[in-house]
């Protein structure tokens, strides 16, 4: 599976599956839920790369958080505490420095 695959397939089975565990790449991995706004976690293995999505806070001013109070689904994917992409109802916007795979 390519990186664009991998975060949607993540985004499917947190955000519109609801699972409490997903897979990805043959692996089990628990989807936790943050302590203060309750948003779907999820910390995973990419090739190597230590990858965690993130259900985006729609109480925050980002243009995301603004298309989450639409009601869109939308999940941030960061990278050593750092944002490479976004997933929006399926699509997926990787951000500048993000490597393809």
């Amino acid at each position: 599976m390519t990186l664009d695959e991998t975060l949607q397939s993540v985004w499917r089975q947190v955000l519109e599956d609801n699972l409490t565990s997903i897979e990805i790449g043959g692996e089990q991995v628990r989807v936790r839920h943050t302590s203060g706004g309750h948003l779907a976690q999820v910390d995973f293995t990419f090739e190597g790369r230590e990858l965690r999505g993130l259900q985006q806070n729609p109480k925050t001013a980002s243009r995301w958080a603004q298309l989450a109070r639409a009601g869109k689904r939308v999940m941030q994917f960061l990278e050593g505490g750092r944002y490479i992409a976004v997933v929006v109802d399926g699509k997926v916007t990787l951000y500048g420095g993000s490597k393809r795979a």
